[in-house]
């Protein structure tokens, strides 16, 4: 049992029984023998033959194969001109793998292994302590690491420790400085943990050189209760200690990493799904290390499995590059297939035990290289795979990612297949991932977990407005009517259809103008923007957009003229312009084109993107905006990235892995990720967040799989059986023969709507055919990708395959006959040049005031009654203002326009109908973030309550709060109980009623104590 303040002593005491069991020099504790107090001792080392050679010669190697051994041993461990880093390395490669020995001249080597890895119990385990260690020169200070574990008579961990009332990041510092040139550096080359801890924070452990930031705590359920007692028998556990060292430990980049306890357990759990060959999916929330948890697996599958083979399928060049690196660094070459094909010969080759292929998946034009890369595979004719493969794929919560594996398992029969996500599976996610992968592997690590435990930094929210207004009604109209004259009513519905929407409205180039005057204000404003220490990203809502803003900023004259760069999926291409030429000014294919053109003029999309993303990862102050559409919105991990500005309609998946782009650690100056929305994205954010810290998506296990693909099938074949027959239902109107006389005769009005009494009647049954023949086409599809598990037989697809090719061709051709038709590139300049000219945007305005809150306590201390007290418009959580309003007028054009051509006559009534709209729902929503935060800092507050001065800290404030305001006795209890409560008391019987006791001496009713009792217990500060 430790006490509040006691010395350094006993608490190094207590760890070395707790490791020890006694000072005997035997056995004992967790399994560690006392090897005693070296301060006064000489030549203490990072290697100890005197223990080593014992241990050796136990072993049964020969005395002069020991000798060399030694020798090779203890020159590895000098620094000679290296780097530790570049020393601690190669000396970690012959403690794993150890050292090929030649006992004489023309003999055959004998490996020499210095650690027992598969037999914990064969390894000497000794703990020393007060090591003195002298400096390498006269001008280096000698220093004293509290412990040192050593395995085999080798420094393989070093612990310092203080006591209860001092931080434990004086140890951590007082650890760094050890391995500086000026003290100790030489002693860290054998060193694999390093060690920090106190009574009151616990342990946090790091490998050698890692930067105070980023050391970490261990995080395991177990009884025992004192933080620094329950660390040091999770970590120092022999078979844990060494087992983190072999399985757990990577040199990555010129960084030593050793696994986050989410990383540990996810391997943990991943390795007994190995064992019973049951894949599944492996959820670890953006920024906590999914890449490194593939590494360690693929690492342990492979040295554990002689057999073994692992495919790696990944979606960006990153982790593709990292992947290669650092299992070279593990001694294992990657291959790196380019191709289908490449990689149906790299399978068929044994040679390669690693396999690692690239998939793009942005764009349309990847989409169609996946579909080619699938395509090869089926059809390749190189050789069966060989081996027994294990199958990575990255980002498996996506559908791309669901076909390839689909298409893998037809390669791969007898695979086991994992799926890596940063994401819970949502529910439209989830049939297809868990029939391809299977259930949950381990526990899911949550957005507010990694928050809690460090991982990554929390976020904070700032919304803008930027109010919009039409300048010339008139002008808008004239302009409209003669851009459009001679279209039909239904012609010229559906170019408003195209243009007059929110998104449109929204892209007006005097609004971006805005957007970006505060994003170049920001960047003379923010500190860390300002620094060069920080930079930021932009979301644009569409490439052509991306473009608009990337023109704005170069020309701007302000620091971001020439420190901005577009990364988008866009590649410049022939078939990009062809067709787009129609003599009215250029489309928004032809100014993309050119925006790009003259950025890159001979150097590629890849060359430039290459460059821009090492200045934004390495040189900051260099690149400081990256304008992004879809691209390096997942999985892009760059430290510096602290603002990103969304201005774009963005949820679920994709808006949660966007906002995280900006949550990674970086640096003390970086205490937070900013968000700031110009879309009115909160409750998406909200409801992102709440999926993304819930257990709501925890119960995807194996009986959900049960069944799913029977059902979703049934379900197909009820969806085209409904479709077919609203198909045949709507063409037994027209008469026979139906032939294409017929069909017009009964659709359109070949003399013009003015000729035909009935041209209101047929309006409608063209916005019929339209949508059902879309819906018919469309279920058909759905069961001709999976055929399999379909009621119908391939003759009844192939027929109704025939009558859905028919429907379209009917959908198409009556659209063109009775003028429906509008060939949008025709009208695309003039549109633009309207929305660009005609509507002006005022300064941006902040409509919220949360940034002192974070986004988690947004989330979690608003709770579900709060949303209950909004207005009704407020409730909608999932349905963003802005998408609902242009919904709602998209479906008044839609659906009656057609039949009241006088509908929105005029576009400037539309768009003014838009702006104002999209007004007043600003106005509600700012309220809206108005009424959440100042739920939130009530509810941090104390619900409201004004408390009295000595009333300042939150345990003070729940006594009073739940013992009727009286401040005398709230200030009695809590004296007591700070006086009397012993370290680690809760879940400990004996403690507990000591704290119970302390209460009846204050509190007279019974029920009072154990009502204060555990209220106290929830309040960390007691």
């Amino acid at each position: 049992m430790s006490k509040i303040g006691e010395a350094e002593r006993k608490a190094q005491d207590r760890v070395i029984d707790l490791l020890c069991g006694h000072k005997s020099g035997t056995l004992g504790g967790l399994g560690w023998r006392y090897l005693g107090d070296w301060q006064k001792r000489k030549g203490n080392a990072n290697i100890e033959p005197t223990l080593l050679r014992p241990w050796l010669e136990a072993r049964g190697y020969a005395p002069e194969v020991i000798t060399q051994a030694i020798t090779r041993l203890e020159r590895e461990a000098r620094m000679e001109g290296t780097k530790l880093y570049e020393v601690n390395q190669s000396f970690y490669d012959m403690l794993r793998y150890g050292v090929a020995i030649a006992p004489g001249p023309g003999e055959a080597p004998v490996t020499v292994r210095f650690v027992d890895w598969g037999d914990v119990g064969a390894n000497d385990m000794g703990v020393a302590e007060e090591v003195s260690i002298k400096g390498r020169d006269a001008k280096a200070w000698n220093k004293r690491p509290d412990l040192v574990l050593y395995v085999n008579g080798i420094a393989l961990g070093v612990v310092e420790l203080k006591k209860s009332t001092v931080g434990v990041g004086e140890g951590i510092r007082q650890t760094l400085d050890n391995q500086r040139p000026e003290f100790i550096r030489h002693f860290f080359t054998t060193v694999q943990i390093t060690f920090a801890g106190n009574d009151s924070e616990g342990l946090r452990y790091a490998p050698i050189q890692t930067p105070q930031p980023y050391w970490l705590a261990w995080k395991e359920e177990r009884e025992i209760t004192g933080p620094l007692d329950r660390d040091v028998t999770q970590m120092m556990e022999p078979a844990r200690f060494l087992e983190l060292i072999h399985d757990f430990t990577l040199f990555d980049a010129g960084i030593k990493k050793i696994a986050r306890p989410n990383q540990y357990f996810a391997v943990k759990a991943a390795q007994d799904r190995v064992g019973t060959r049951e894949g599944g999916i492996i959820w670890q929330t953006q920024g906590s290390g999914k890449s490194l948890i593939m590494v360690m697996l693929a690492r342990w599958i492979r040295e554990a499995l002689p057999d073994a083979r692992i495919l790696i399928v990944t979606d960006r060049k990153e982790l593709d590059g990292q992947i290669q690196d650092v299992f070279g660094n593990t001694g294992d070459k990657v291959r790196r297939a380019r191709s289908g094909n490449d990689l149906m010969a790299a399978l068929a080759d044994p040679t390669d035990r690693v396999v690692c292929s690239l998939v793009h998946k942005f764009g349309k034009r990847e989409e169609s290289e996946l579909a080619e890369m699938i395509s090869e595979i089926q059809a390749s004719q190189i050789g069966a795979p060989v081996g027994d493969f294990y199958v990575f794929i990255d980002e498996a919560h996506r559908t791309q990612s669901g076909k390839l594996a689909r298409a893998m398992r037809q390669v791969l029969p007898s695979a086991m297949f994992i799926g890596f996500t940063g994401t819970p599976l949502l529910r439209s996610d989830k049939e297809t991932s868990l029939e391809t992968f299977g259930p949950y592997i381990g526990k899911p690590y949550r957005f507010d977990e990694a928050v809690e435990d460090g991982v990554v930094l929390d976020l904070r929210y700032e919304a803008r407005d930027i109010d919009q207004r039409i300048t010339a009604p008139g002008k808008i109209d004239a302009w409209f009517e003669a851009k459009t004259k001679g279209l039909t009513p239904v012609a010229k519905a559906t170019l408003k259809q195209r243009w007059g929407t929110l998104q449109r409205v929204l892209s007006s180039r005097s609004r971006l103008d805005q957007i970006a005057n505060d994003i170049i204000l920001d960047m003379e404003m923010k500190p860390r923007l300002k620094a060069g220490m920080g930079n930021a990203m932009l979301v644009a809502g569409s490439i052509p957009e991306a473009c608009k803003f990337f023109e704005i900023f170069s020309k701007s004259g302000s620091v971001l003229a020439d420190k901005c760069a577009i990364v988008t999926s866009y590649k410049r291409a022939a078939p990009e312009i062809t067709g787009e030429e129609a003599g009215m000014g250029e489309t928004e294919k032809q100014y993309v084109h050119r925006v790009y053109t003259d950025l890159l003029g001979d150097t590629s999309e890849e060359d430039y993107e290459e460059e821009a993303l090492r200045l934004f990862k390495k040189e900051p102050g260099r690149m400081k905006l990256l304008i992004v559409v879809s691209r390096l919105l997942t999985g892009f991990d760059a430290p510096t990235a602290t603002y990103i500005y969304i201005d774009k309609q963005m949820r679920d998946h994709g808006l949660f892995q966007a906002i995280c782009r900006v949550n990674r650690l970086d640096g003390d100056d970086k205490d937070f990720g900013y968000i700031v929305d110009y879309k009115d994205l909160f409750r998406n954010i909200e409801s992102a967040v709440d999926d993304y810290t819930s257990e709501a998506f925890d119960a995807f296990d194996k009986e959900d799989v049960e069944g799913l693909i029977t059902d979703r099938a049934e379900q197909a074949d009820q969806d085209l059986r409904t479709a077919r027959d609203a198909w045949l239902g709507l063409m037994d109107g027209v008469e026979q023969p139906k032939s294409d006389d017929e069909i017009y005769a009964y659709f359109s009005s070949p003399q013009g709507i003015d000729q035909d009494p009935d041209s209101e009647e047929k309006a409608r049954r063209r916005q019929a055919l339209y949508k059902i023949s879309g819906r018919f086409a469309r279920a058909y599809a759905n069961i001709a990708a999976e055929p399999e598990g379909s009621a119908f037989n391939d003759l009844e697809l192939d027929e109704i395959r025939r009558e859905v090719e028919r429907a379209i061709g009917i959908r198409d051709a009556v659209r063109l006959h009775s003028g429906d038709a509008v060939d949008m590139k025709l009208f695309e300049p003039a549109m633009r040049h309207l929305i660009d000219n005609y509507i002006r945007a005022d300064d941006s305005e902040v409509i919220s005031h949360l940034d002192d809150i974070s986004l988690i306590d947004l989330v979690e201390s608003k709770g579900a009654d709060a949303v209950n007290d909004l207005p009704a418009m407020s409730k909608r959580k999932r349905d963003n203002v802005a998408e609902a309003i242009e919904n709602n007028v998209r479906k008044l054009i839609i659906e009656e326009t057609p039949v009241n051509p006088r509908f929105y006559e005029k576009m400037s009534e539309l768009l003014t109908d838009l702006i104002r709209q999209r007004r007043d729902e600003a106005i509600a929503y700012a309220e809206y973030l108005e009424r959440i935060a100042a739920l939130v800092r009530d509810a941090k507050a104390g619900h409201g309550n004004e408390y009295p001065g000595t009333i300042d800290s939150a345990g003070r404030k729940a006594l009073y709060d739940n013992l009727e305001g009286d401040e005398t006795t709230a200030l009695e209890v809590d004296r007591a109980v700070r006086e009397t409560a012993p370290f680690g008391w809760r879940g400990n019987a004996m403690k507990e009623r000591k704290v119970r006791r302390c209460l009846e001496q204050v509190l007279d009713d019974p029920e009072t104590v154990e009502r204060i009792f555990e209220i106290l217990k929830n309040q960390s500060e007691y």
